[in-house]
């Protein structure tokens, strides 16, 4: 199987530890993006996985495309633009503070590319896969325009499409909401990948599902997967994030999955020293997309997306860096934390 995933990756500033940003005067330096994380992730369960955006041509583009190499993700299909990497600073959040995410991100050179900028017929010449976020639309008219050029394209060449619907508010601000272009592609959509808020406000999708309460009803999940599928016809499953929320330092963690017939509910990880929660949606969309391929049961795909998912909050930085190995001994019982020897 081969994966393509499009979308926009970003220098990550981050303060260190546990810091407020500039409590000290050093930020730490790393990649990271929505759809970048994801190939990320497939490469490292042996995935063939390509991603797809438009850098400029300077030493930090070069050091970000060194760094996807350095993960076997295949980079041959990214355009060089005029623009600049943008830039996205991070404050890790701990106990009853939030994390905190500030975007630097107009003008990028994603944010600059317009329809006609990728030759998609090349880029998904031999691909069985295409992944795509929400957050692309977000940046500009053209991204957006961009990306539905994407899914039509990949729609075309009889590619299976997974999209996360990614809410971010922060990003919304060229004139169009989510609604009105997301609403759109999601017409070329078979996979949709989703918390409750993204279902919310990018789709426009409204049902009685409190975002901010941290306890889960999951009537109500069940409810808002079928109207998704009666929405959008086209999708072949729904999967939802289930993110019950104690502080920001402990979560449960599980999700469920609805192919038009069958409601999955995963199990549920209790998550309570959370080292980075930033990527954990992306991790889980990786896992669904592998699981969805390798197993014959969306039960267990289901799993295994949510085991990996869980595994993503021990790990600093935007990368999921864990084995196929690792998350089935979790999806195995295996949550006992004993060194290896």
């Amino acid at each position: 199987m081969k994966v393509i995933t499009f979308g926009e990756i970003m220098l990550r500033l981050r303060s260190l530890g546990f810091e407020r940003l500039f409590q000290s005067p050093l930020l730490e330096a790393t990649f990271g993006g929505g759809e970048a994380n994801v190939a990320v992730s497939l490469a490292n369960f042996g995935v063939d996985a390509a991603f797809v955006t438009v850098l400029p041509s300077n030493d930090i583009a070069d050091s970000c495309i060194a760094e996807l190499r350095r993960f076997g993700v295949d980079t041959s299909k990214i355009v060089r633009g005029s623009g600049r990497m943008g830039v996205y600073y991070l404050e890790s959040g701990a106990n009853q503070r939030a994390s905190k995410v500030i975007y630097d991100r107009d003008n990028s050179a994603i944010a600059l590319a317009k329809p006609g900028s990728i030759d998609w017929d090349k880029v998904f010449d031999g691909a069985d896969w295409f992944h795509i976020t929400g957050i692309t639309p977000a940046i500009s008219a053209s991204a957006a325009e961009l990306s539905l050029e994407a899914v039509k394209a990949a729609k075309k060449k009889g590619l299976t499409v997974s999209c996360d619907f990614n809410y971010r508010a922060k990003l919304w601000k060229y004139g169009k909401t989510a609604v009105e272009v997301m609403t759109e592609l999601v017409k070329f959509v078979d996979i949709g990948v989703a918390n409750e808020e993204d279902c919310q406000k990018s789709l426009g999708i409204k049902v009685d599902v409190a975002v901010e309460s941290g306890e889960l009803n999951i009537e109500q999940y069940k409810a808002l997967t079928k109207k998704v599928m009666e929405t959008f016809p086209n999708m072949k499953a729904i999967a939802i994030t289930l993110r019950e929320s104690k502080s920001a330092s402990h979560n449960d963690w599980s999700a469920c999955l609805y192919d038009g017939n069958e409601f999955y509910l995963s199990k549920k990880y209790q998550i309570t020293d959370i080292v980075d929660r930033v990527g954990g949606g992306d991790s889980f969309a990786a896992g669904l997309i592998y699981g969805l391929n390798k197993y014959d049961c969306k039960k267990k795909a289901l799993e295994f997306a949510v085991a990996a998912s869980c595994l993503k909050h021990s790990i600093i930085g935007d990368f999921n860096r864990v084995s196929v190995s690792e998350v089935e001994k979790l999806m195995g019982g295996d949550a006992s934390g004993r060194v290896q020897r």
